[in-house]
């Protein structure tokens, strides 16, 4: 018993008493109770029940995380970059800046980590805040990217002196770190046990929840950044290292790829999400569906699943069944956005654009008169079976398949040219310049939805 609450005090001292999720809050918290109710860690443990709760309309709830704020962040920064709006969100991008810079982890957590079981943390992102500490390899891959990307713009006035390379550095190091002898990225560590240990899963609710795996979602955020690295920094002492993994991770991907073209995404609704990822781990290795047959494949895959009204949308039940389930009724904003990208990503629209404009289309007559784009059926998923709400996605993802639609096949850049500059005119950029500024109003007051693992 005395070993056990050692490492309660140990997940508790190292996340500020937030933990890593809310069942672990709560039976860690009662634990140090019935070790001693007046205990300072007890005591501790009382504020931080906030980083949970909300009131719904129909009471309160506790959330699955204290927040999503680095991961939605994230993914915002970059569909303004991608957009090519930085003077349009320029206040905004700064701000965000700031809380990428404040929430990567810059130090380990205690040592000895090999007797708590953690991996090393240094230069890693979590997925919500720095008190909470957990670092997450798509997290990591994703606030990287975010900060690579700011950083690449070259503008003192909106990002500072930007993150230091030493920082940098770190977060490449984190990330080659998580990468398995399989070539993929797992999500909090290394895959360090057997599929079978799954037998002693007591939960009815979650699969796949005993051994962490490689992900083709975190193994795609992971690559992207690493490549986005070195991209910006050329012939750097981390080129050879970074080579090797990147070839790993791509054969992953292959290995990982369905007979049908697609890719079962573990963390978002589904087949569709995971395709965006695994195209996009392809794309950023210089492949593309003109000459790659898994791309093709890919594309295919998605091209045969959009529906009349020019969108996508798959239902939840994808994640359980593993086999493709269409949403009933309208289609889904969020979906069509991943489709889009994806496509954009392989290159597809050099093929033939007209799922792209017909995809467009939809997300331009889905958008409300104020901006905003409506809440639908929900997008997230944690192992298989636990849905997750994430209220912002269905405006930074429509807005960055919006931009880049724009940008690649409207303007006809290509995907590495510069993005920064938002001049241009035209219905597509009616629709998404609106949304922006409505967005990012939004999202000052909006609630953190849960997550994931």
């Amino acid at each position: 018993m005395m070993q056990v609450m050692k490492h309660i005090h140990y997940e508790d001292e190292n996340t500020r008493y937030v933990d890593i999720g809310p069942v672990n809050k709560v039976i860690n918290m009662l634990c140090c109770w019935f070790e001693d109710p007046d205990s300072l860690a007890f005591k501790k443990h009382l504020p931080r029940l906030h980083d949970y709760l909300w009131v719904a309309e129909d009471g309160m709830k506790m959330q699955g995380y204290n927040g999503s704020q680095l991961w939605d962040t994230s993914f915002a920064v970059q569909a303004m970059l991608d957009s090519g709006l930085t003077d349009v969100a320029g206040g905004p991008l700064k701000k965000a800046h700031s809380y990428i810079e404040q929430s990567q982890v810059v130090t380990e957590a205690a040592p000895p980590l090999s007797r708590y079981y953690r991996h090393i943390s240094r230069g890693a992102w979590p997925f919500s805040s720095r008190d909470h500490g957990w670092p997450i390899s798509d997290c990591t891959g994703e606030g990287f990217k975010a900060a690579l990307g700011l950083a690449a713009l070259q503008q003192p006035g909106l990002v500072g002196e930007g993150i230091s390379r030493e920082r940098l550095e770190a977060a490449v190091r984190v990330i080659l770190s998580y990468q398995n002898s399989d070539g993929g990225m797992a999500t909090y560590e290394n895959t360090r046990s057997f599929h079978w240990l799954e037998i002693l899963n007591p939960a009815e609710t979650f699969g796949d929840i005993i051994v962490d795996y490689s992900y083709v979602e975190c193994t795609s955020a992971c690559i992207t950044a690493l490549s986005a690295f070195d991209r910006l920094y050329p012939g750097s002492s981390w080129s050879k290292p970074i080579a090797a993994a990147l070839a790993k991770a791509e054969a992953f991907v292959r290995r990982i790829q369905r007979p049908d073209g697609s890719w079962y995404g573990s963390w978002g609704v589904c087949f569709t999400y995971g395709t965006w990822f695994g195209a996009t781990a392809l794309a950023c290795r210089g492949h593309t569906a003109a000459s790659d047959p898994a791309l093709r494949k890919a594309c295919s895959f998605l091209v045969n699943k959009q529906r009349l009204d020019g969108g996508w949308g798959e239902s939840y039940l994808s994640c359980q069944d593993k086999v493709y389930s269409q949403l009933e009724g309208e289609s889904h904003v969020v979906n069509t956005a991943w489709a889009i990208m994806a496509l954009l990503a392989a290159g597809y629209h050099t093929i033939d654009p007209k799922p792209l404009h017909k995809g467009a289309a939809f997300l331009m007559r889905a958008q409300q008169a104020s901006g905003d784009w409506p809440q639908q059926h929900i997008s997230g998923v944690f192992n298989r079976n636990c849905m997750i709400t994430y209220a912002n996605y269905r405006n930074i993802f429509p807005i960055w398949a919006l931009g880049l639609y724009r940008r690649l096949v409207l303007l006809g850049h290509t995907r590495d040219s510069s993005s920064s500059s938002s001049s241009s005119s035209g219905q597509g950029d009616r629709a998404w310049l609106c949304a922006v500024s409505d967005f990012w109003q939004n999202s000052k007051t909006s609630s953190k939805p849960n997550k994931k693992k």
